[in-house]
């Protein structure tokens, strides 16, 4: 075991105390892992939409102070009562959501919704016993997915856990713990495009480019990006995409443009924005009769989905997904050997890196759109 198992640890790390206001670098306390659960040491974090989501607090029930971060690469300081698959010095992927290998969803083939363990955004405290395992002063400080990695050191629920390859490089296959392998995984594991099918692809973030790159993979001809910031077409040509569409361009429907491009709709769709208007375009762009629309993006809170139910009766279908369709434990694991045996390329994904003391200069190069990953050095 660690010199500091069992001890509470004082380091680093980026508290939001309250909504869009820049993170502050603080001293926090991080109490040793409980029962089933684990303390990592954050070695390469990354910056994700969804923290800046929940950040902004726009849409959601806002948890402060708290400390963000979700998608990240570490190793395990010291395990709690309980685990066995994990020791101190494993080189591991904290993830958002878990598998607890137990439940229904666990044991099904098809699901990755664990029950113990599923995303959620608005806890900031662990399962267990409904604590914080951070604090400053005495005073707790939230947690975030169940991860919060904006920290030098976190407490992570085994579950939520990916033990992966010791070789892999974390500071690439930390993107792996969040957007990559939604995107991605909704291409090959949900969407499932035949070979030399037509995929559409509704925002080009990460996450949209990691649904493209998947689509290529599964052999689809022609993919075609859907966004409304024209500075992206070009980037979005390195992940496959063949044909860019701007709404903004248009007075009629999105959807109405891409069933006329492609004789009556596309093969595939995959939504990646969140936004409930190219939700909606993208059911409708499917073809008649085997269409399928995957759902990717998270919405506002109180986002409704309207469309015409003869859309459904004419054979499209539409579908969701979380984290691409994977299981954190059993199936990211192989993900990061993809990349080790150069079937998945990550490099093309990060476009900036900052020391860990420069953090909110990654908050503005996301909020500026000028990146897709920004890779933050904790040791700086």
């Amino acid at each position: 075991m660690s010199s500091t198992a069992g001890q509470v640890i004082k380091c680093r790390a980026a508290v939001a105390w309250e909504a869009g206001k820049p993170l502050v670098m603080e001293e926090v306390e991080v109490a040793p892992p409980k029962a089933m659960e684990v303390r990592l040491k954050i070695l390469y974090t990354s910056l994700c939409h969804t923290d800046v989501y929940f950040w902004e607090a726009k849409g959601q029930t806002p948890v402060f102070p708290r400390i963000f971060g979700h998608e990240a690469g570490g190793v395990v300081e010291s395990v709690g009562e309980g685990v066995t698959d994990l020791s101190p010095g494993d080189h591991v992927l904290p993830i958002f959501m878990g598998e607890c290998k137990e439940c229904a969803h666990c044991k099904s083939q098809e699901s990755n919704m664990c029950d113990l363990l599923r995303i959620n955004t608005d806890r900031g405290v662990m399962i267990s016993d409904g604590q914080s395992r951070f604090s400053i002063n005495g005073k707790p400080i939230y947690h975030f997915l169940g991860t919060s990695t904006f920290s030098e050191y976190t407490v992570v629920h085994v579950g939520c856990v990916a033990k992966i390859n010791p070789l892999a490089p974390l500071d690439k296959v930390c993107v792996i713990s969040c957007g990559i392998s939604t995107g991605y995984g909704a291409a090959v594991n949900v969407a499932k495009p035949p070979k030399g099918s037509t995929v559409a692809v509704f925002g080009l973030g990460a996450v949209g480019l990691a649904a493209a790159e998947g689509a290529r993979a599964s052999g689809a001809s022609r993919i075609i990006g859907v966004d409304i910031n024209p500075k992206r077409f070009e980037e979005a040509m390195k992940f496959g995409v063949t044909e860019f569409v701007n709404p903004a361009d248009y007075d009629r429907p999105v959807q109405e443009v891409l069933a006329e491009m492609t004789n009556g709709g596309v093969d595939r769709s995959i939504e990646c924005s969140g936004s409930t208007s190219a939700m909606i375009s993208a059911f409708e762009c499917v073809h008649d009769g085997w269409g399928v629309a995957v759902l990717v993006g998270v919405p506002h809170k109180d986002a409704v989905f309207k469309t015409h139910p003869v859309n459904f009766l004419v054979e499209r279908t539409l579908k969701g997904t979380f984290y691409g369709n994977y299981k954190p434990r059993s199936d990211i694991p192989a993900v990061v050997e993809k990349y080790m045996a150069k079937e998945l390329e990550l490099e093309k994904f990060i476009t900036h890196s900052v020391p860990f003391s420069e953090i909110n200069k990654a908050f503005d190069y996301m909020l500026k759109g000028e990146s897709l990953r920004c890779i933050i050095h904790m040791d700086g």
